[in-house]
């Protein structure tokens, strides 16, 4: 039976992805940071440990703890779970930027390391990192959550390269807007960081909370989270899995256009959106 260890699962691509490999008989670990979300995951069947990817104390020998219901293996790990904080940057405080960085990159970081521990001495196994279109282009008052997908970027493609030969494939999963509760869960961390009120763009933020507190309307080129499980299949599946897997319309679209425009005027398309 292969085995996986899946970030962020209490809703969205993490549980989409967690509960169609269980079902495919996969030994899925489906990790989530409150307990309630936990315990529904395994009601359903699917192992669920308890990790705060905010928490560093939590990623502590996270994959060790894994590996002891497996016998001593994994097959792979999917670094998933993250969070955006909206704001413009010159708002945005420097610990703010700390915590999203410790949530959607550092704990991406520490648990990628564990993991290689474990594949370098089985000789195999695959590293899939969610990054975004985020990651490719940047938007405006998105600066926390384009920052540490770029991020993501970088670091992923290092790996690739730094881990060519050992067996250890590096995947970066790019998603468009796909339907999530990301909406929903970046009004907290906006209300306690960013004070709008007292920003001189408080005429744009009126409009930009005006989005985040709207009931849900779906996004040009939205797909379901099933989009990307597709990709993630094909990632564990291939025997050559691509370096990157583009996820809707929108991140086809946005890297093409930025290979072959010129910044400027792609600054001026993505000023649209």
């Amino acid at each position: 039976m292969k085995s996986i260890l899946i970030t962020g699962c209490s809703s969205g691509i993490g549980y989409d992805c967690a509960k169609t490999l269980h079902e495919m008989g996969w030994k899925v670990f489906a990790s989530c940071r409150k307990q309630e979300d936990c315990d529904r995951l395994e009601a359903q069947g699917i192992r669920s440990p308890l990790i705060d990817l905010a928490n560093p104390e939590s990623l502590n020998g996270a994959i060790e703890r894994v590996i002891a219901e497996t016998g001593g293996t994994l097959d792979a790990l999917f670094n998933n779970g993250a969070f955006a904080i909206p704001g413009a940057v010159e708002d945005l405080p420097t610990d703010a930027l700390s915590e999203i960085f410790q949530t959607n990159f550092f704990s991406y970081h520490e648990l990628t390391r564990q993991a290689i521990k474990v594949m370098r001495a089985q000789g195999y196994g695959r590293i899939l990192n969610c990054s975004s279109v985020l990651g490719l282009v940047a938007l405006r008052y998105r600066g926390a959550y384009n920052s540490t997908k770029f991020a993501m970027e970088g670091l992923s493609d290092t790996l690739r390269a730094e881990m060519r030969g050992t067996g250890i494939h590096v995947v970066l999963i790019e998603p468009g807007p796909i339907t999530t509760r990301i909406r929903e869960n970046a009004r907290e961390p906006f209300e306690r960081w960013i004070d709008w009120e007292n920003s001189p763009r408080r005429k744009e933020y009126e409009a930009l909370r005006h989005r985040l507190y709207a009931d849900y309307s779906k996004d040009t080129f939205e797909l379901p989270p099933s989009a990307v499980t597709d990709k993630v299949i094909h990632a564990l599946a291939s025997s050559n899995p691509r370096p990157r897997y583009g996820i809707t319309k929108a991140t086809h679209i946005m890297s093409f256009l930025k290979r072959v425009l010129p910044t400027r005027l792609l600054d001026k398309i993505v000023l649209k959106f």
